[in-house]
């Protein structure tokens, strides 16, 4: 099986992997970035982190009890789009859409 094959009949697994792990590592990009950055600030690097995790930022400061400080929302949102990927692994998985290791 060429390359071409490999990720052109695997999409349906590949994009959305990718783009939980895009939203995965933006969220701690942003949750090292506010140490270092005011709460307001005009940098374009935190600007785009931020709006690129806060549609899972927001349900899960819904669910998280108030008692826990806002800073630490954005890592908490990370374990749950990683059990998000493992689920969606997990069923792929089990569906056996999930590309094979190319042996030698």
């Amino acid at each position: 099986m060429g390359s071409s094959e490999y990720w052109g009949s695997y999409l349906h697994f590949h994009i959305p992997n990718y783009a939980l792990s895009l939203v995965f590592y933006c969220l701690f990009g942003r949750f090292l970035l506010s140490f270092f950055l005011p709460p307001n600030t005009r940098n374009y690097i935190y600007r785009s982190f931020y709006w690129l995790t806060e549609w899972v930022v927001r349900p899960v400061a819904f669910i998280t009890p108030r008692a826990m400080p806002p800073v630490l929302l954005p890592p908490i949102a990370a374990f749950w789009i990683i059990v998000l990927r493992f689920g969606f692994y997990a069923l792929m998985f089990s569906w056996g859409q999930v590309p094979r290791a190319q042996g030698g």
